[in-house]
């Protein structure tokens, strides 16, 4: 099967490859967001590792967002101080 090229596509499948992009690229700038924000040790291994593992298309952010991340531990009312507002 040759190549098509992007004229040769029809108008759905246009829309199907631009909206793929835009979900990759969402996915990947959340999960870069969120590994610059969090504290290494909120973070399962390397950032730099879990960088470049973001980078691998669909499946790089989703891996982050399901394993690099420890879980967040809620914080209780006892622990909270009101005067440190």
């Amino acid at each position: 099967m040759a190549r098509k090229k992007w004229s040769d596509l029809n108008t759905t499948e246009r829309c199907l490859i631009v909206g793929a992009a835009i979900l990759q690229f969402a996915l990947a700038g959340g999960a870069w967001w969120d590994l610059s924000r969090r504290p290494a040790s909120a973070v399962r291994g390397s950032k730099q590792t879990w960088a470049l593992v973001i980078a691998i298309n669909f499946i790089g952010p989703l891996i982050y967002l399901r394993f690099g991340r420890k879980p967040v531990e809620p914080v209780r009312e006892a622990d909270w101080d009101p005067q440190l507002r």
